[in-house]
């Protein structure tokens, strides 16, 4: 089953110039991208973002580090792209994160981690329509689709 899941690139992986690398990783998996966008993160959306966690000591830090610089945002779709995007990130500290993920190979920080991917398909819809308007994500069909996924 086809679903659709967000990801940010986080300020640390812009500045690290590390974008190239972490969607190319997802690619050759076989997810396919349907949107994209750099952008500056405003306060507002940020909060909107993290809305969960407003109430924790960490969300001041939190809002801080993803209006610090700017931010690629994108949307992944494949089969259960939801948990494999989860997958691939590996743990959210990096430094405790299996060697072969992007978080386990790139980072050793807690907090700069490089990529935020949606934790379940109720979140990855909100969190689309918060980053990114319909008309932004394009519906295609890869030529190698059917060698991909099977």
């Amino acid at each position: 089953m086809s679903q659709r899941t967000l990801i940010l690139c986080k300020p640390d992986c812009v500045q690290r110039r590390l974008v190239a690398e972490v969607l190319g990783r997802f690619e050759r998996k076989g997810l396919k991208l349907v949107g994209l966008k750099l952008m500056r993160v405003d306060r507002s959306l940020a909060e909107r973002h993290y809305a969960e966690h407003r109430d924790k000591p960490f969300f001041g830090g939190l809002i801080g580090f993803l209006t610090a610089g700017p931010v690629v945002a994108g949307v992944l779709e494949g089969p259960d792209a939801v948990a494999v995007v989860r997958r691939m990130l590996g743990k959210t500290h990096g430094g405790e994160a299996e060697p072969g993920t992007i978080r386990g190979d790139l980072s050793i920080s807690k907090q700069n981690n490089l990529v935020h991917g949606s934790d379940s398909p109720e979140s990855a819809e909100r969190e689309i329509a918060l980053w990114f308007r319909p008309e932004e994500l394009v519906d295609h069909e890869p030529v190698d689709e059917r060698w991909v996924q099977g």
